[in-house]
């Protein structure tokens, strides 16, 4: 933890932690001193615990969310539209309640947001204790559970029918990250090259007949964006990582989720570099997942091997980016670096997912 009345020069934040606790006491009438910490997880955008002990109320804990060094704060790290989403959707969906925003970068630098801390457990690919494997089952449940809730809400009852362009949703998903791809590769990775050229070529078309029955879809909806009652890890308390979402196809979503469901025989390089437990004892294959999402919403997912590589080669252009930023120096963090083997890996897995067509045990 650093004391926010300490300089800004001697603190290891790429802001000026002064003028930042000035805004939270301006902002949210708050009194008092206060620390700050940074949260070590996760790859993208740059969270921050703070704790003012307020004269009235005592200690309060706060969330600060703002983009990483060096992004495009338009693209994929938004807050503009992480904070309408918690805004829109607390009291519909566990989210932390939002509490102030600045959009123009004067304070800190960087737009950020502040949010409510909600305390609880967040499961990880490193996570030792392990629970049993019902326990296991049952938090996979309600993470299809809730996945199928957050594709069925009503746009227009919270506030979303006129968010995001549902019409030609999927084209533009498959030549969005097509580009993407094509700016950030710093080396070849021809099954990725492969990968988009299959997805272009066999692309199904929307899920829905018409841009009123599309969804509210998360983009980035996998285990280590929820957090758990650690008394009972089957209920969530709250969904995190709002910054990629918008209103489009579900099966694309699910998609993405399936691109992180990491299975026990995969490629030894995704289950080492895996976000998610997923290869748990108790844990669904993504074969299984998908026949759970149908079962929940109601909604038939054909052509799965299409969404798997979608979910593919999205998180390899993700990881590429990020790679990308480290062999430009512009990001510093040790893990990035070994982000392109994760890449490569992506692609060999596309591949024999597109040969095979399946979406589980690949690499029997």
């Amino acid at each position: 933890m650093c004391s926010m009345s300490s300089h800004s020069s001697a603190a290891p934040f790429p802001f000026n932690v002064e003028k930042l606790h000035a805004y939270l006491q301006r902002t949210l009438g708050l009194r008092g001193p206060a620390t700050i910490g940074q949260f070590p997880h996760g790859f993208s955008n740059l969270t921050y615990r703070v704790i003012i002990d307020d004269e009235k109320r005592g200690p309060l804990q706060l969330v600060v969310r703002r983009p990483p060094v060096g992004a495009d704060v338009q693209g994929g790290h938004n807050m503009t539209r992480e904070w309408m989403m918690l805004d829109k959707l607390h009291g519909h969906l566990p989210v932390p309640k939002p509490l102030a925003y600045d959009g123009f970068g004067n304070v800190i630098g960087a737009p950020f947001y502040v949010m409510e801390r909600v305390h609880g457990a967040i499961l990880r690919g490193t996570t030792t204790d392990i629970p049993d494997a019902a326990t296991v089952a049952g938090i996979a449940k309600t993470l299809v559970d809730t996945f199928a809730m957050l594709h069925g809400l009503d746009l227009e009852t919270i506030g979303l029918a006129e968010f995001g362009k549902p019409e030609g949703y999927v084209r533009r998903q498959v030549e969005g990250w097509t580009q993407r791809w094509q700016r950030a590769q710093t080396d070849p990775v021809p099954d990725i090259d492969r990968a988009c050229a299959w997805l272009n070529e066999h692309q199904p078309g929307e899920s829905y007949d018409s841009a009123s029955a599309a969804s509210l879809i998360h983009n980035d909806f996998k285990h280590d964006n929820l957090i758990l009652d650690p008394d009972d890890l089957t209920q969530i308390r709250a969904i995190l990582d709002w910054e990629l979402s918008t209103v489009g196809d579900p099966l694309m979503d699910l998609g993405s989720t399936l691109g992180y469901w990491i299975e026990a025989g995969d490629h030894p390089v995704l289950q080492q570099l895996r976000v998610s437990p997923t290869t748990w004892p108790g844990t669904p294959t993504r074969e299984e997942f998908v026949m759970q999402y149908e079962a929940a919403t109601g909604r038939p997912v054909g052509n799965v091997v299409f969404y798997y590589v979608y979910g593919l080669v999205k998180l390899a252009v993700i990881a590429q980016q990020i790679y990308a930023r480290w062999q430009a120096g512009v990001a510093d963090d040790a893990r990035f670096q070994h982000l392109f083997h994760a890449v490569r890996a992506c692609g060999e897995t596309a591949t024999r997912a597109i040969e095979r067509q399946r979406i589980s045990n690949l690499f029997d």
